[in-house]
């Protein structure tokens, strides 16, 4: 089944934000749209709107004059449900209330033709159940949008158990033809996005639970070393601390309160006084005229780099640093490994060894250790994260401050807990992607896609992982599972069973 074409009619049921910016990409790929609200006088504040949008978008030379003309002769805001009886594609965007929406395609069915498309665009209840209720649930399908819908690209088009493919396919092929980038997807909580991007969330909210380090620090160093475009904190300021937690809450108990979707009992208590973000003025930061969001994450000041450092063994993802160490004019003295296999690490002059973040605490090691943790970039990155043990003198991190100084980098120290920021986070987000795909959500290149695209992640987490290794993935989880044994950190079958043929092929 080929994309609805352009002269069809498209329904648009909900004029919030979501339901405005579907209308604004129909129209805009030439569709007549028709808008519709239970709220009298809804749709057509909604049109007037959408119209003044499309005014914008001419001014600023995004749409041409005649364009934007004949996308507005298109729009017509309806006073009634019968008034959608020519749609070819009707999307729902009204309350997240599974009631609300069963009730409304039931009425659509009474009215639209047999061969028109029903879409919800819910993200995070079952397009199962949604339909569950239709003479014809094969025709429903869930096309997630995201926020806002004429900017960002990524639709996520989900099959529910009764949908039929010639449906998917119809409503894949038709967000492409709107100029989106779709992705296939199983009806499973949280879909792709809001299931496999659980982790970043929840191992920030964990770190500052535990209080190895503040918000503004956590979020500078996934950003400045992870790569990522936002840290947790402030994007869910964004996204509002209520949507977030509602969110967490539904996917967790989706799952039948599986440990690994646990909420942040912080996150609860921001929501419980009020706190939701920025649309309330405040949330993990405060929001205003003086105020600077996201300000003060914690940053050593100046100190001494050390004149030389041994590097004994391979550093696995950070093998980038040895050459970076020389061209900041240290000394490099490189030893083999002392045993083959094992991660290495960089000496100071003093004994104190600096190892990449393994999912262990530094104190574990029962000797002065120092863990850096884990950068998308070494080069790129512009912050290190170091977590001492609790031997580990005030000379000996000071030097270690100044190494990473000497290359550029603002430093952040933590304190000493498992896995680090970086590491515990990204070993998560592996995790969590080779458990969607070994289960059939999706496809390894549209979760990969999906999580590019859809919350503007640095890299795909399987395209990520595959340059960590399947080993460094499952052995930092397997340490943090020893860390905290509650399950949250057991590996997936997915994780162990990659990890395993990996070796088989290292061996043969």
């Amino acid at each position: 089944m080929t994309a609805i074409e352009p002269g069809r009619v498209v329904a648009v049921v909900g004029t919030g934000t979501m339901g405005q910016g579907i209308a604004q990409v129909a129209l805009v790929a030439g569709h007549p749209v028709r808008l519709y609200d239970a709220v009298p006088g809804r749709a057509e504040q909604a049109a007037a709107s959408l119209t003044g949008r499309l005014d914008r978008l001419a001014e600023k030379g995004r749409l041409d004059a005649s364009a934007r003309d004949a996308a507005v002769a298109r729009l017509r805001p309806a006073a009634e449900l019968t008034e959608l009886a020519d749609a070819a594609l009707v999307v729902e965007a009204v309350l997240e209330q599974l009631s609300v929406k069963r009730e409304l395609f039931a009425a659509l069915e009474d009215i639209v033709g047999d061969d028109c498309l029903l879409a919800t665009n819910t993200s995070s209840l079952s397009v199962t159940a949604v339909a569950g209720e239709l003479r014809l649930p094969g025709r429903l399908v869930g096309l997630h949008f995201f926020n806002p819908a004429p900017l960002l690209p990524l639709v996520e088009v989900v099959s529910g158990f009764a949908t039929d493919e010639r449906a998917a396919r119809c409503a894949f092929e038709t967000a492409r033809a709107w100029g989106k980038t779709p992705v296939r997807c199983a009806d499973t909580p949280g879909f792709i996005v809001n299931r496999v991007a659980r982790p970043y969330y929840a191992e920030a909210f964990r770190i500052y639970e535990e209080r190895a380090a503040d918000p503004a620090t956590i979020d500078a160093v996934l950003r400045e070393s992870g790569g990522f475009r936002m840290g947790p904190f402030e994007l869910t300021d964004l996204i509002g601390q209520d949507v977030n937690e509602a969110v967490t809450r539904s996917v967790w108990e989706s799952f039948f309160q599986d440990v690994r979707f646990t909420p942040s009992l912080a996150q609860r208590r921001l929501v419980e006084s009020g706190r939701l973000g920025r649309k309330s003025g405040r949330g993990w930061f405060p929001y205003g005229e003086d105020a600077t969001p996201g300000a003060g994450a914690r940053t050593e000041g100046p100190a001494p780099a050390p004149a030389s450092v041994t590097v004994q063994g391979g550093l696995l993802a950070a093998d980038a640093l040895p050459g970076l160490i020389e061209e900041a004019g240290i000394e490099v003295l490189r030893k083999e490994d002392a045993v083959p296999g094992c991660p290495g690490w960089i000496e100071l002059s003093g004994g104190t060894r600096l190892f990449l973040a393994d999912g262990s605490a530094a104190d574990d090691a029962g000797m002065p250790v120092i863990h850096f943790d884990l950068a998308l970039d070494y080069r790129a990155a512009t912050r290190i994260a170091l977590a001492p043990a609790a031997g580990v003198d005030r000379a000996a991190l000071s030097e270690a401050v100044g190494l990473f100084q000497a290359l550029g980098k603002d430093v952040s120290v933590i304190a000493d807990v498992p896995g680090m920021i970086v590491a515990r986070t990204v070993a998560m987000l592996v995790d969590f992607a080779l458990d969607a795909a070994a289960r059939g959500v999706a496809s390894s290149d549209d979760i990969d896609t999906a999580m590019r695209l859809g919350v503007n992640y640095p890299r795909g987490p399987l395209d990520w992982g595959a340059e960590l290794g399947a080993r460094w993935v499952l052995e930092t989880l397997e340490s943090l599972h020893e860390e905290y044994p509650t399950g949250r950190y057991a590996p997936s079958q997915a994780l162990r069973r990659l990890a395993a043929a990996q070796e088989e092929d290292d061996a043969s």
